[in-house]
């Protein structure tokens, strides 16, 4: 009797750490079908987690010009929609309003001028479904479809709700009458109005969660959510998973004797002073001559591919010490195309098990030290000199998944550069806020990976 196979789409690297890192494909009764745009190497690490049946190349997609403008124009029209039901403008902010090319200026004016002809939901439910016919009518659709006619999946699972070409994907498994669930990738995803696909099952990270997938998808059936938790937090639980103190302070020359404050970077566009914020760190810690108390662990965003921290590092290398992330790029350095090693999982994990404290602007890193009982700070004030104009850390907390936390005392608000040694150097552990917060947005993530395997079995 041949046995029921699952299709198994990642279209982007990350997906690889949170699903196939984890126990939520490991001793399957069903063949597991890789369905990917990886590099061959790529494919080898993933077999060396994951038992693979067979593994299949996703072919080339290219975006029409119809499906490109209603795809936009949903967006836009979402985000607009979104904005007035949670009454929050930097929702705004998801949409680029400044476009680069005469070309691209033309096509994206196009899209907000036709926005205005479709405020209400049921204009916007009339684009989808447009929308849904164009990506029908896309040679890779017909392809799509005879690759999944010939594997003949019991279900497909997609790591990532937003990626373009998935739409099609699930276009033709729910053609053909294939199951598909889909994870709705973290927690901030859901106000940005870019769900590209259609799928069976919603799988989400907390209840929280699930509430907002109603009030932006009133459309979504309530049955077709399921609240599983996010396996990316269940690394935390295994002592395995921690590298031995000796050979972490060794590997990172860090100090036994020093405290660590660990610095955990944000991308060039989320957080474009971080550097000058470490500056201030080092520069602030150093002039209280504690310098021999406390040390700097410093991680970078894993995609921030600049050199603008190396002034900085060079300039304090002795108090900051860099742990890079270690994680596998292609030459191109694209988003889609790197993801996290194991060993990766275990650098993260054991920094925010020795460290003692953790500031950024707005990370969720705050939830990786609340796993150990860490404080967080969260940077709240400006650089005079900024390297991006109208970039402010006031922007940033006003984002919707930040009214999520339950009281501002779940971190500690860095508020000026003079709070710094006073802020930093707070040892302490986690306030109840915190750890309420992480319950919010968490939930019961210990079980995750048996909660989706249970939802892929059922179908």
């Amino acid at each position: 009797m041949e046995k029921d196979k699952i299709l198994l789409l990642f279209p982007d690297g990350v997906g690889i750490r949170n699903y196939l890192y984890a126990n939520v494909f490991k001793d399957m009764q069903e063949d597991l079908v890789l369905f990917h745009n990886f590099d061959p190497e790529t494919v080898s690490a993933i077999k060396d987690n994951v038992i693979l049946d067979d593994e299949i190349t996703i072919p080339a997609y290219k975006e029409s010009a119809r499906e490109k403008f209603l795809r936009e124009l949903i967006c836009l029209c979402r985000l607009y929609h979104n904005t007035q039901k949670v009454k929050n403008t930097s929702l705004l902010t998801n949409w680029n309003w400044k476009q680069n090319t005469f070309s691209k200026k033309v096509f994206y004016k196009l899209i907000e001028a036709a926005a205005s002809f479709f405020k209400k939901y049921s204009g916007i439910l009339k684009l989808e479904k447009h929308y849904q016919k164009a990506i029908r009518q896309n040679v890779f659709y017909d392809e799509v479809k005879e690759i999944l006619k010939k594997v003949q999946p019991s279900v497909v699972f997609c790591s990532h709700q937003r990626a373009l070409k998935v739409a099609g994907i699930f276009a033709a498994a729910a053609d053909l009458g294939i199951k598909t669930a889909a994870v709705i990738y973290s927690w901030d995803n859901l106000p940005k109005a870019r769900m590209a696909l259609r799928a069976d099952h919603y799988l989400v990270w907390s209840d929280y969660m699930k509430q907002e997938l109603q009030l932006y998808y009133p459309e979504i059936p309530v049955k077709s959510i399921a609240v599983t938790g996010t396996p990316q937090f269940e690394f935390y639980a295994d002592e395995k998973n921690r590298i031995d103190k000796e050979k972490f302070y060794k590997r990172y020359n860090l100090d036994p004797n020093k405290k660590i404050i660990c610095f955990s970077g944000d991308d060039t566009k989320t957080s474009p002073d971080d550097p000058a914020y470490l500056n201030d760190i080092a520069e602030e810690l150093t002039k209280a001559s504690l310098q021999d108390e406390y040390q700097i662990l410093f991680r970078r965003c894993p995609v921030d591919f600049s050199g603008r921290y190396d002034a900085v590092v060079k300039k304090y290398k002795d108090l900051i010490k860099e742990a890079a992330p270690l994680w596998y790029f292609n030459t191109a350095n694209e988003w889609n195309t790197v993801y996290p090693s194991i060993e990766d999982v275990k650098l993260l994990i054991s920094t925010a098990f020795y460290s003692d404290i953790v500031v950024n602007v707005g990370s969720t890193m705050a939830f990786d030290f609340a796993m150990f009982n860490k404080p967080c700070v969260f940077i709240n004030y400006d650089q005079q000199q900024k390297k991006v104009k109208d970039w402010s850390v006031n922007t940033i907390y006003q984002f919707q998944h930040f009214k999520s936390m339950p009281d501002k005392s779940a971190v500690i608000w860095l508020n000026n550069k003079q709070e710094i040694v006073e802020k930093v150097t707070l040892q302490k552990n986690c306030s109840p806020a915190m750890i309420e917060w992480k319950n919010i947005v968490l939930e019961e993530y210990q079980n995750a990976s048996t909660k989706i395997k249970q939802i892929l079995k059922a179908h």
